[in-house]
């Protein structure tokens, strides 16, 4: 079983057991997230459940695991001859997730 969902602007595919990075959400370590934008259901192959947009009363159930930092992403702009060069730096902030269950009804 697996399912599509949609959480911060993106999609992903998920399934029991999975731990993913998703953008940062409130939420505790240690403590559940449930997710209801499920876009598309697979139950072993047969049955495909197609959202429009989303199904209507399918959850996502995942623990958080932790907070965290991405690694820093450096942004470097330079003109030639100018003498005009910027740096900056970016970490973007994300909670890891493991997935504990599907709900489709």
């Amino acid at each position: 079983m697996w399912a599509v969902i949609r959480t911060g602007g993106k999609q992903y595919i998920v399934s029991p057991g999975k731990k993913l990075k998703i953008e940062k959400i409130d939420a505790a370590e240690g403590g559940n997230f449930v997710c209801t934008e499920v876009l598309l259901s697979v139950d072993d192959g047969d049955n495909i459940i197609i959202g429009t947009p989303t199904i209507p009363g399918a959850s996502i159930h995942a623990k958080v695991l932790l907070h965290a930092r991405a690694r820093k992403v450096i942004v470097f702009k330079y003109r030639p001859k100018a003498r005009w060069r910027k740096k900056k730096g970016h970490r973007q902030h994300y909670t890891e997730v493991e997935i504990t269950g599907i709900n489709t009804k």
